[in-house]
C-alpha cells in the first residue's frame, strides 16, 4: 500500500489543485483509499493508471443505509511494478444514484457495473449495455440494497414440488 505521504501525492495529482474532485484520503489498516467527486471518476482513473496501477481489479457496489449519499462504489486498483493496490470510492445519493461509466477505458468494468445496477439500482451513464445481469429482466427492486425484504422467494425442494408447479416457467 502506499504510505501516507505517496497516498497524498496520490490525491494531488488526482485533484489537480481542484478542491472539489478529492473529497477525502483515508490510511489504515494498510489501505489507502481516495474518496472523489462521482463525475470525476474517468478522470481520477486514468491518472491513476498513469500513475502505474493499470489493473482495474474490481467494482462493486456497497450501500450505506441509513446514511446519506447512500451507495458507494468501489474501484480497487492494482499497480503490477510496485505490487501494489489503492482503492477509489465514489458516493451516490439514493435521489440521484448515477455514476459515469468507466467501461469505455476500462472494458473489464462492464459485467462488474452491470451487477451494481442489478443488485443496488446505481445506473452508470454511458454504459455501452445497461441492464440486469443476475436477477430477471421484470424483476423489481434491488435485492443487495439493505431495505429490501429479505425472504419471500419460494424455493423449489423435493418436499414442496407439488405446492410450487411451475414456478419457473
Amino acid at each position: 500500500m502506499p504510505d501516507v505521504e505517496a497516498l497524498e501525492r496520490l490525491a494531488q495529482l488526482v485533484g489537480r489543485g481542484d478542491d472539489s474532485t478529492v473529497l477525502a484520503t483515508v490510511h489504515r489498516s494498510r489501505r489507502a483509499e481516495i474518496q472523489v467527486a462521482a463525475d470525476r471518476i474517468r478522470e481520477t482513473l486514468e491518472v491513476l493508471r498513469g500513475e502505474g496501477y493499470t489493473h482495474l481489479m474490481s467494482v462493486h457496489g456497497v450501500d450505506y443505509y441509513p446514511e446519506e449519499p447512500r451507495f458507494g462504489i468501489v474501484y480497487e486498483l492494482l499497480s503490477y511494478e510496485e505490487q501494489d493496490r489503492v482503492t477509489v470510492k465514489v458516493r451516490v445519493p439514493l435521489s440521484d444514484p448515477h455514476v459515469p461509466s468507466v467501461t469505455p477505458a476500462w472494458p473489464t468494468a462492464s459485467f462488474q457495473e452491470r451487477e451494481a445496477f442489478d443488485m443496488f439500482g446505481v445506473v452508470f451513464d454511458g454504459h455501452p449495455d445497461m441492464r440486469r445481469i443476475l436477477m430477471p429482466e421484470d424483476y423489481i427492486g434491488h435485492p443487495q440494497r439493505r431495505d429490501f425484504p429479505i425472504g419471500g422467494e419460494p424455493v423449489l425442494f423435493t418436499g414442496n414440488e407439488q405446492q410450487n408447479p411451475g414456478w419457473w416457467k
